[in-house]
């Protein structure tokens, strides 16, 4: 599968995609969780050798088009090392609420120390983006940023992050995407070589960084992602392309 090409049809029930390969929905959970409790501890280095600090940028995009002011309640979403929420809590100010949640509880530490270091006190939760423990129209922003594609069931976490947000409120999606077809070639030639290379290199992951790769690949497009806000319930739906189409931010309103 090459970076412009379309995911795989939808596997069997009670199936899903872990990368290329297709595996029980339980099993998906676990090995994902696996990825991440390996990486935990290097994820920020990765991301800046992987992204040539890009991450940074595309980040800073979504913190402004948030546009979080003073007061307002925050749910960041696999929130990981906690960047966004650190940002969004600047901005919200001490009258905000800002929570930094994650599936995966090693993230999650890595995130709450981060976030204390700083001296930023906002809450944190371990939580299944598919199930959220928040009551109905509670925030006024929700943000996921490089988490969605992780998810075995995305239409059912859009609808939750729906659910949780105000009337007027706002989700934010930054995941990869779909480049620009002229760089598809050497896109794809530096994902399944230099990337893995890296992971083994840095992280002493090399596998860990292989299925990040593939579930670029096995991600909606920027339309057919738009199109997923639409149908769970948000209106004025619209993305961003950065970096010819490497990274895009979606983002919808709840009417």
């Amino acid at each position: 599968m090459t970076a412009g090409s379309s995911p795989n049809a939808n596997p069997a029930p009670g199936t899903t995609h872990f990368g290329f390969q297709t595996v029980a929905e339980d099993e998906k959970h676990r090995r994902v969780a696996e990825v991440f409790h390996s990486v935990a501890q290097r994820y920020d280095v990765m991301n800046d050798m992987m992204s040539g600090g890009l991450h940074r940028v595309w980040k800073h995009f979504t913190v402004s088009r948030a546009n979080v002011r003073p007061g307002m309640k925050v749910l960041d979403i696999a929130g990981g090392t906690g960047d966004l929420a650190r940002a969004f809590a600047k901005r919200a100010g001490p009258t905000g609420e800002v929570w930094l949640t994650d599936i995966n509880d090693s993230m999650l530490r890595v995130g709450r120390d981060r976030l204390l270091d700083k001296g930023v006190l906002s809450p944190v939760a371990v939580c299944d983006a598919e199930k959220l423990p928040f009551p109905d129209a509670y925030f006024d922003r929700v943000s996921v940023a490089f988490g969605l594609r992780n998810m075995t069931h995305k239409d059912r976490a859009l609808a939750e992050m729906t659910r949780v947000l105000k009337p007027g409120g706002k989700l934010l999606v930054l995941e990869f995407s779909r480049v620009a077809a002229p760089l598809a070639p050497a896109y794809d030639w530096y994902s399944f070589n230099i990337l893995p290379w890296l992971g083994k290199r840095i992280a002493n992951d090399e596998s860990s960084y292989r299925y990040l790769a593939e579930s670029i690949r096995m991600h909606p497009d920027q339309e057919t992602l738009a199109g997923m806000l639409a149908d769970a319930g948000l209106a004025r739906v619209q993305y961003f392309n950065l970096t010819a189409g490497v990274c895009a931010l979606h983002e919808g309103v709840r009417l």
